[in-house]
């Protein structure tokens, strides 16, 4: 008898005490507790904003200089009537400037942004990469393909980024790579012919853009806030610039490179 009451008085104790360091669950308007932090929804946000501009070019463009081919017969038969040219800088007829890299630099904060599943295409085609300058998403896939019926190999110099070498000895050959990290910009050449070079700028948004023969980019898409513009050359560096822009803004910049800056 004396050990059911003290069972039923020890069992009242620890109902009506509880730990000391038990805290109530806190619980919303609804009366339910709150969803953990990563149930929340997130809020849709609104990326209607846009930069566009061109790149100029101030100064006479320097002259092209003729590159020697005549190492690969196959390079050198589709030369023979047209040599061809260097092309580290290439400036339009409107005085503008080829082959320059755009992006948001900074601005973007902590948002993150899927990668595309469509790849993104470096070829290799009559002995040059085409295009000169590229740019991915981190996590977007990429593939490189020999074009040309002669032997081409594929040398990613990446800092950041892990680099890999690989030959394609044949026409149609393709590798599928895929970078991880932010880079910008990464190196490819071919050790077979020390003329070939491209750049892949690598990022985690889609926010980039490449000038062509009208120099001119577009970044579509913002959301509103404040960014650092960034314009990459791979002869002339690289210029920022601040640009604020409003929900539904677009906004007009303009950089320009001169012929007297040095080149790297």
């Amino acid at each position: 008898m004396k050990t059911n009451v003290l069972v039923l008085l020890c069992a009242a104790i620890l109902v009506g005490c509880g730990k000391p360091d038990d805290k109530p669950q806190q619980r919303s308007d609804t009366g339910a507790p709150p969803p953990p932090v990563e149930d929340v929804p997130a809020v849709t946000e609104t990326r209607t904003s846009s930069i566009a501009g061109k790149i100029l070019f101030k100064g006479e463009a320097p002259s092209p200089r003729r590159v020697k081919t005549d190492a690969d017969n196959y390079c050198h038969e589709h030369y023979q009537d047209k040599p061809l040219t260097s092309a580290e800088v290439v400036v339009n007829d409107n005085s503008t400037l080829r082959n320059v890299f755009v992006y948001v630099k900074d601005g973007l904060g902590n948002r993150r942004f899927a990668a595309p599943q469509q790849a993104a295409v470096l070829d290799q085609v009559h002995c040059v990469y085409v295009p000169r300058v590229l740019g991915v998403q981190a996590g977007q896939p990429m593939e490189i393909r020999n074009g040309d019926d002669t032997l081409h190999n594929v040398h990613c110099a990446a800092d950041v980024n892990l680099p890999f070498n690989e030959a394609q000895p044949l026409k149609g050959m393709k590798k599928s790579h895929t970078f991880g990290k932010s880079e910008v910009m990464v190196l490819f050449k071919c050790d077979v012919h020390p003329w070939m070079g491209a750049y892949v700028g690598v990022l985690t948004h889609p926010y980039f853009s490449v000038t062509g023969e009208d120099g001119v980019f577009s970044l579509k898409n913002l959301p509103a806030g404040e960014f650092t513009i960034e314009a990459w050359h791979e002869k002339y560096g690289t210029q920022t610039q601040k640009v604020k822009v409003g929900e539904g803004e677009s906004q007009t910049i303009e950089f320009t490179f001169e012929a007297k800056q040095p080149l790297l």
